[in-house]
């Protein structure tokens, strides 16, 4: 009962944006828009609320790192072999595959759950790792992919830089946290404003994250979509938990955390790169609807094996 009552409202407002955007009752105007609102609005208040504060005094711990981006390194690498060797795609379209599966959805799904699931005790190591994961998931997507294209490694960093540049979470996050380091608290009315714009992301990026997937079709790459899904709700995890509890010394919710973050579906990120080389769109988008479903079932898992339920 207590594992129902914490995954069916996650996927349940999820559904009903997927319904509401499927019969129309919802246009593709209410779609676009509330999901620009999430990136840009909702979810960098939230961050930036979060992070001015939490309690961060214990400091970074290498071990926590080490572990969540050890177990993306090696299903990356996993996937990728198998997508190239496998299913005899293209080297870009290998790397996009591998990407897809060590890439979580943080913001649509893994903020809301993460925060409902360990609450204050998991929203430092949740921002932590959500301060870093864009820059170098993206930062290593991009390099890679690049690297046949015959451009220098200045150009492909001044790339990324503007790409992140441009990025609302990624400049909240560098907010939130100078921030933090000055010692600036928000209080009264902008504290209030703040927190009530990040109040509504979990709700917002859930509704939004249902409408979109009615744009996107599971028949398309069905193999290499199955292949995304397998090393993004089993594999991930299961390397990210085997490193923080029985591999490294850290924290219970800092591995929690991680091993729950590894768990998240496929995040929209990598079909965006795809569909910006032109390589890879069909399997991504696929990889994208069918991990987000099936990740009812394995997140209910993973939160057994956490104990959380």
């Amino acid at each position: 009962m207590n594992l129902i009552n914490l995954i069916l409202p996650i996927f349940g407002i999820v559904a009903i944006g997927w319904l509401a955007a499927r019969t129309g009752w919802l246009s593709d105007k209410v779609a676009t828009g509330l999901s620009e609102y999430v990136f840009s609005l909702a979810v960098p208040a939230l961050i930036v609320s979060t992070l001015t504060r939490a309690d961060t005094s214990g400091g970074i711990l290498p071990a926590y790192w080490v572990a969540y981006f050890g177990g993306s390194a090696v299903t990356w690498a996993i996937c990728a072999t198998i997508a190239r060797r496998g299913l005899h795609k293209s080297r870009r379209e290998a790397l996009l595959h591998g990407a897809a599966s060590s890439q979580s959805n943080t913001i649509f799904v893994g903020v809301p759950l993460i925060l409902q699931v360990y609450g204050d005790e998991g929203s430092v190591p949740l921002f932590m790792l959500l301060a870093v994961h864009l820059p170098i998931m993206m930062g290593a997507a991009t390099l890679l992919i690049e690297s046949d294209s015959g451009s220098t490694v200045a150009a492909r960093l001044l790339r990324l830089a503007r790409v992140l540049g441009r990025n609302p979470i990624f400049l909240s996050l560098v907010l939130g946290g100078v921030m933090r380091a000055a010692g600036i608290r928000l209080s009264g009315i902008p504290a209030g404003l703040v927190e009530s714009v990040g109040a509504s992301a979990s709700t917002c990026a859930l509704l939004s994250l249902g409408m979109a997937m009615t744009k996107y079709h599971i028949r398309a790459g069905l193999s290499g979509a199955s292949l995304v899904c397998v090393g993004k709700l089993l594999l991930h995890p299961l390397l990210v938990w085997v490193l923080a509890f029985h591999v490294l010394s850290m924290p219970p919710a800092f591995a929690g955390v991680a091993t729950l973050f590894a768990a998240m579906p496929a995040g929209i990120n990598v079909y965006l790169m795809a569909a910006n080389y032109g390589e890879g769109e069909g399997p991504i988008s696929a990889a994208v609807v069918l991990s987000t479903f099936l990740s009812t079932g394995t997140l209910a898992l993973w939160l057994l094996v956490l104990g959380r339920v």
